[in-house]
């Protein structure tokens, strides 16, 4: 006796869902890694952070500056300071160089806000696909 079996390719579906759970897992991803560097600027209206730390605030702006967004097309993220609210000066500090005819010297605080987030960031894609 022979069984008769049927199959149905369903790949597309599987793609999609791929690919939706990815562009969610990014966004979770960039969020989180935002979220390590802006802990990582502290708040001080006495003086700079010393050289090599990250940088200091006195007002907040750069920690509210710091923003990500998610590009669905090329399944990537981008986060960062805006240049429209605080110009050069999150590069000026994340690797040294001039703001405002002043020399910032490297206080970085993205790279070690991905370094922090790193071991953590491949839980956002556990799960990510499930089916119906």
């Amino acid at each position: 006796m022979f069984r008769r079996w049927t199959w149905k390719d369903e790949t597309h579906r599987v793609k999609r869902a791929a690919k939706k759970g990815n562009f969610n897992s990014i966004g979770h991803a960039a969020a989180s890694i935002r979220r390590a560097a802006m802990r990582l600027i502290r708040r001080s209206k006495t003086k700079p952070s010393p050289p090599g730390q990250p940088p200091r605030t006195r007002a907040g702006l750069l920690r509210k500056a710091i923003v990500f967004d998610v590009d669905k097309r090329r399944e990537r993220a981008i986060i960062g300071p805006r240049a429209s609210v605080v110009g050069t000066a999150g590069a000026a500090h994340e690797h040294g160089g001039q703001y405002k005819g002043q020399r910032f010297p490297q206080r970085s605080f993205m790279g070690p806000a991905l370094e922090t987030s790193a071991p953590r960031l491949g839980r956002h894609w556990k799960g990510s696909i499930i089916g119906p």
